[in-house]
């Protein structure tokens, strides 16, 4: 199924322009779409037989054993995803959600929503950030219109549009129950096309005026911390509008009533379109068997929201670097990763986990390359108790 043969239906209510993707079953060229209930019964466990392969492969080659460390994990882990003893990375893509949210009336942010549409049209023209980091490592970038507040028409970026952003999250929810499954759907779907399109690794990123607002109620309300212990600047707040940011979020979760035990609750009443879309490329990552590297706060808490869902999504997200925002370190620790990159970055974009593709480069440089202790002629190494 190809992203460009997706057949949309267009709405006019109350002078909003709707996009979706045809019906909520959804249907592309006669095949189903793979829905979240779908993606959700096809995740397996990692394959355990291509992984003892390559590990004991590793333990051949010319070099002291275990000493490339996570570089040794990291390509046994893809093995296992691939369910394949001989893996290689092929093509890399970053697919990058957009949306905006309502919540920005609150003045809980320096700029205004127009920044969301301007960032995510620039990253067709190769001068937003993302851009310029993905090119090091040969990643494309996607960028995916799931909520901005008008219209893009530019046709670098995919239309999958569930309504023109969330609504205020202190006025009431963000979005329905319906929309959070919604845009979770438009993520796996990304993942099937990209993955019919010969990528085989991944990465999340966003762009979003307002994000950290919702990433920081979602943190608090699932890791059941205090607003004050999750909630930074973002991007350049003072300190008295970090204290206003900070009572706009803990209104809005008493205001919703949300329930911190059920992850769709929590991601409708006070997420985002783009964490929501973000869960659903882990999810579809999992299902699709396709790894999926994670950027800094905001797509590790749609990680958290992917893992509270379906727990069995874990082993195929990677961490990438941890965020500089206050719960950055906090979100990894919930989610079972530790970084591999420490940079102080809080950037978005994807621009960190576009990082993530490089030591994946040199996992497998090494993995592939390295001659064997036979035919380096060195005398093996063996394992110490």
């Amino acid at each position: 199924m190809k992203v460009e043969k997706y057949k949309f239906m267009k709405w006019k209510q109350d002078y909003t322009k709707i996009w979706t993707i045809y019906v909520g079953i959804k249907v592309a060229e006669g095949e189903m779409v793979m829905t979240l209930e779908e993606a959700i019964k096809k995740i397996q466990p990692l394959d355990e037989e291509a992984m003892e392969y390559t590990r004991a492969r590793w333990n051949t080659l010319g070099k002291p054993l275990h000493s490339l460390g996570r570089l040794e994990e990291m390509v046994t882990q893809f093995a296992g995803i691939y369910r394949d003893k001989n893996p290689h990375l092929r093509k890399k893509a970053v697919i990058v959600m957009a949306a905006d949210n309502g919540v920005v009336a609150e003045g809980v942010t320096q700029t205004g929503q127009e920044v969301t549409k301007t960032v995510t049209e620039n990253m067709t023209k190769h001068n937003a950030t993302i851009c310029i980091m993905s090119s090091m490592s040969g990643a494309d970038v996607y960028p995916v219109d799931i909520g901005i507040a008008t219209d893009c028409d530019n046709p670098g970026v995919f239309p999958r549009q569930i309504k023109y952003g969330t609504d205020n999250m202190a006025k009431g929810p963000a979005m329905s129950r319906e929309e959070a499954v919604k845009a979770i759907e438009v993520g796996i779907s990304m993942v099937a096309d990209l993955k019919e399109k010969g990528y085989n690794v991944l990465a999340t990123g966003e762009m979003g005026i307002g994000n950290t607002t919702t990433s920081s109620a979602v943190c608090s309300v699932l890791l059941d911390q205090s607003v004050e212990k999750v909630t930074g600047k973002g991007a350049g707040l003072t300190n008295k509008d970090l204290e206003h940011k900070i009572e706009v979020i803990r209104q809005s979760i008493a205001l919703n009533k949300v329930n911190a035990d059920d992850p769709l609750d929590v991601l409708a009443k006070v997420g985002g379109l783009d964490i929501a879309g973000m869960a659903g490329c882990y999810i579809g990552g999992a299902a699709l068997n396709i790894p999926v590297f994670i950027d800094g706060f905001i797509s590790s808490v749609a990680a958290l929201i992917a893992i509270r869902l379906v727990p069995e999504c874990a082993p195929y997200l990677f961490p990438s670097h941890c965020s500089n925002e206050p719960a950055g370190r906090m979100i990894l620790d919930a989610i079972g990763k530790q970084p591999y990159i420490l940079a102080n970055m809080c950037l978005g974009e994807g621009t960190g986990a576009v990082m993530g593709f490089t030591i994946a480069d040199y996992a497998f440089k090494a993995y592939w390359e390295l001659p064997s202790f036979e035919q380096t002629n060195f005398g093996t190494y063996e394992e110490l108790n």
